[in-house]
């Protein structure tokens, strides 16, 4: 059954320092190819690090890894990727105006794969 939570993709130190090995570098692709799961939800849903899960948006889809966010930098109710090549896929082309599309604080559905 999905359930319904907030996504909010970012850039993160890592993966910055993973740039200059390139995107198809290990350190630049571990950031960008896992999904950050607030601990909380993790329990109550009953996932685990590593599980794939399904998320959805109105714009697109993706299968990814997960891992739960550290302590409580991520509140529960909100995921959080690293900007990439799967997070984009979740992304509309719309960009009101502002060459950037909508990128933060969007619906998705998160299900999990068994």
């Amino acid at each position: 059954m999905a359930e319904t939570f907030i996504m909010i993709p970012g850039r993160t130190s890592k993966q910055g320092c993973g740039i200059s090995e390139g995107k198809f570098g290990e350190t630049y692709q571990s950031e960008t190819t896992v999904l950050q799961v607030a601990p909380q939800d993790m329990e109550r849903l009953g996932l685990r690090e590593g599980d794939r899960v399904r998320v959805t948006s109105e714009d697109g889809q993706i299968e990814i890894d997960i891992k739960p966010s550290k302590g409580d930098e991520l509140p529960p109710g909100l995921l959080f990727m690293a900007y990439g090549d799967l997070s984009s896929r979740l992304m509309g082309g719309d960009t009101h105006g502002s060459g950037m599309p909508t990128s933060k604080g969007f619906d998705v559905e998160l299900e999990r794969l068994d």
